[in-house]
Formats: C-alpha cells, sequence, structure tokens
C-alpha cells in the first residue's frame, strides 16, 4: 500500500476482527526515504516450495550430476577432499560433523538403526578423513538406512536445519533475492558454516549488499567471485563450473529471483529445468 506523509510513529486502526477475542497482528513495516533497508522483493524467496524444489535440483546437479535429488539419501563415498565419507542429499561428511549429528539425531528417533552401531567411530573421526570403525561394513549400512523413510526424513530435516535455513535467513537479512539465498545456501554446503562466513565476509569487503544500499547484482558478483577463490584452494573443488556456469549464469542474464527456465552446466553437462 503506498502512502504519502511524515510522521514519527505508526497507529494501526482496526474496523474488522479476525476472532471474537479481538485483533492478532503479526507484522507491520513501513519504508521511506529515510530507512536503509529496502523492501522486501516481489519475487519468491527460496524458502516458498516451488523454488525449494527448484534449489534441490541444482544442487543435487553440482553434487550428484543429477536433478533427482530424492534418489541421493543412498549416496556415499570418498571423494578424496580430506572430509572423510561424503554421503545422501548435500554430502553430509563424516569428518566435518555433520554426518554424526545426523546419525545422532537418527538414532533418538529410531535406536537401533543400521547406523547406530557405528556412532562410536563416527565421533573418533570427526575432523579427519580417516575410515577407521567405519570400514567395511559402514557404507553398506547407510545404504540399507537410505530405505528408512525416518532416516530420509531426518536427512531432510538436518539440511534444512542445518544448511538451508540458516543461509536463507542470512540472505534475507543482506536484502538478497532467490539467487541470492540461493549462491549462500549452496556456499554453505560446500564449504559449512565457517567457510560461508569467510566467503561472505570477503564479499563484504568489495561490495555492500542491497541491505545497506549497495547494488545486488554487484554485491553477488562479489559473492561468487569469493566463492571461486575459495573453491580453487581446494584440488578436489577446483572445478568451479558450479558456480561460473551455473550461479554466475543466472546472474548475468538478471535472473535474482531465480524463475524457470533455468539452463546451465556443470563439469561440462548440460542440465535445465523448465517448469
Amino acid at each position: 500500500m503506498s502512502v504519502t506523509g511524515s510522521g514519527r510513529y505508526l497507529r494501526v486502526f482496526g474496523t474488522q476482527r479476525g476472532t471474537p477475542y479481538g485483533y492478532s497482528l503479526y507484522e507491520v513495516e513501513a519504508y521511506g526515504a529515510g530507512s536503509t533497508t529496502p523492501p522486501p522483493s516481489s519475487g519468491t524467496g527460496l524458502d516458498d516450495p516451488r523454488k525449494k524444489e527448484v534449489a534441490m535440483k541444482l544442487v543435487s546437479s553440482f553434487e550428484n550430476s543429477s536433478l533427482d535429488w530424492r534418489a541421493q539419501f543412498a549416496y556415499i563415498e570418498d571423494i578424496d577432499d580430506g572430509r572423510g565419507y561424503t554421503a545422501g542429499i548435500i554430502g553430509f561428511c563424516s569428518g566435518t560433523g555433520d554426518m554424526l549429528e545426523l546419525v545422532e539425531r537418527y538414532t533418538a528417533k529410531k535406536p537401533g538403526n543400521p547406523l547406530a552401531r557405528y556412532l562410536g567411530a563416527l565421533r573418533a573421526v570427526d575432523g579427519t578423513d580417516s575410515h577407521e570403525g567405519l570400514d567395511p561394513g559402514f557404507t553398506n549400512a547407510w545404504r540399507q538406512a537410505a530405505q528408512d523413510t525416518v532416516f530420509q526424513q531426518t536427512q531432510e530435516e538436518e539440511r534444512d536445519r542445518v544448511y538451508f535455513a540458516p543461509a536463507v535467513s542470512q540472505a534475507k537479512q543482506d536484502g538478497l533475492r532467490a539467487l541470492g539465498q540461493f549462491a549462500y545456501y549452496d556456499a554453505a554446503v560446500m564449504h559449512g558454516e565457517s567457510g560461508f562466513r569467510s566467503i561472505r565476509s570477503v564479499a563484504l569487503s568489495r561490495a555492500l549488499p542491497p541491505s545497506r544500499g549497495g547494488d545486488e547484482k554487484a554485491y553477488l558478483k562479489a559473492f561468487l567471485d569469493a566463492r571461486e577463490e575459495e573453491m580453487r584452494k581446494e584440488e578436489a573443488h577446483s572445478d568451479t563450473t558450479r558456480v561460473s556456469t551455473a550461479q554466475r549464469r543466472f546472474l548475468n542474464e538478471g535472473n535474482l529471483d531465480l524463475n524457470v527456465p533455468l539452463y546451465w552446466s556443470v563439469y561440462g553437462e548440460a542440465f535445465s529445468i523448465t517448469s
């Protein structure tokens, strides 16, 4: 609603009750020339179910060369990146703590599951790339557990709790639309919370986000630049096409709301989402 005028306070006058008990007001925001925070975009955020599905497909193409992210619950291998086993829908790792937390939460829901017996070993190898105590049976146990809908649900919950929700929340605070929200999420998936924060700090030193009066495209370019620089530090992640020929392509096309159709390539393979 567009209004004109000046003042120090905002008063809301209710004209019709929503319940017999009175009025219930969830949120009111007012923006004007003196505001340092831009109004929300008219576009849909990444937490919209349709946009979130697009995000899951994009990450699956980056991580597993497939758009079928629901087929990745059983995925597990050591990709020689120093993080031990990488597994599941967003690459939970035995060496970074997120796989341990996932199995702990799964076991709290379902004691006696196929992975419960490996909790001690997961605690011991956390922070290393070791398989000690996990081989030879852990990979088969993972694939067996992945047939359980409780484990599948727990993977999705942990993905959202550890990576998706915090990344989207931070991006919204920075005034970024769906593409920026996705860029934050994908960085968190690969680099973890601390790695993402480091990349964001570099980007902030080079450009201002919209929440601080900066240009969204310029800030996202700075963020993607910093992301690629970080990826090149690791041999296992030195192929930066998940950024250079995917996210940067969307940015160059001006698709800040991450609307379909989307066309991109990663590791030399072409992908598309058309609806």
